[in-house]
């Protein structure tokens, strides 16, 4: 079994822009909630909460929610407390607690269950879905988005190394991690089956990243987490690898005249729980 992968914030925060992106347009399909409607404050959990940036922005929409962010790192935990916990200017207020999202079962009835590019990491999230729902009021919502980039060239030069000669031993296995993401069309029928009203849509973003290898860069902060992860303490084994693994990803990605073009699917789904 593989460990967890050890997380960096700040690398990750690096891209927040294009990171972020995907969650504003998932927020924008989420209908009224439940407790909108009711005159009460909304109970939100936002799975796989990150450094907390995206969930922030929920107390945007819903000022005087109360919000709570789970997520398994340590790492991202310590930054999105210390970046974004407390009482929110609407009166609401945002804390960030330990779960491992593959366990996780809602400990009481939430307005909005919301994930943003994390159940990638959790290969048992499709079965989770009713347990997710069950733990919605009626017409609660549901709402998540992932990567649906698994096959593109960045991921799969990334599976190609290390299952290579050189690093199969050490490394066999992490580059092939998200088989488990279904399309479009597998969530719109499993979360329809539940009784859902299910909006199920994919985009592709092209995404213009600038700097020196910029989707080496990108990579450090999400798809390559668990060769890091596995490598740590080897600087040698650590440069080689990124050494010939940012080779490939040049002639993958050559650069253009206006930065390097990075194609970027994912896939979104918000799904209304029946009343």
């Amino acid at each position: 079994m593989h460990s967890a992968p050890t997380w960096d914030p700040q690398q990750y925060l690096r891209h927040s822009s294009h990171r972020t992106r995907p969650f504003l347009d998932l927020l924008a399909r989420i209908p009224e909630l439940p407790a909108t409607a009711q005159g009460r404050p909304p109970r939100i959990a936002d799975l796989g909460c990150g450094p907390g940036n995206v969930t922030a922005l929920l107390a945007e929409r819903w000022p005087d929610a109360r919000i709570t962010g789970f997520d398994l790192s340590p790492e991202m935990l310590e930054q999105a407390k210390k970046d974004h916990a407390g009482t929110t200017p609407g009166g609401g207020w945002l804390d960030f607690r330990p779960a491992d999202a593959a366990h996780w079962t809602p400990d009481e009835p939430y307005d909005l269950i919301i994930s943003n590019a994390a159940l990638q990491w959790v290969p048992n999230h499709p079965e989770s879905l009713p347990v997710w729902t069950e733990g919605l009021v009626p017409g609660g919502i549901l709402a998540f988005q992932v990567p649906g980039n698994f096959t593109s060239p960045s991921h799969a030069i990334l599976g190609e190394l290390c299952e290579s000669p050189q690093w199969r031993a050490r490394l066999g296995g992490h580059g092939h991690r998200f088989v488990h993401i279904l399309d479009a069309a597998d969530y719109l029928t499993r979360l329809s089956d539940l009784g859902c009203t299910a909006d199920v849509w994919e985009t592709v973003y092209s995404q213009l990243l600038q700097g020196e290898d910029p989707v080496l860069d990108w990579v450090k902060g999400t798809a390559l987490r668990p060769v890091l992860t596995v490598l740590d303490g080897d600087d040698e084994a650590v440069a080689e690898f990124l050494t010939q693994y940012r080779d490939l990803l040049r002639k993958a990605y050559p650069p253009g005249p206006y930065g390097t073009v990075f194609p970027f699917r994912r896939i979104f789904a918000v799904a209304r729980k029946g009343a």
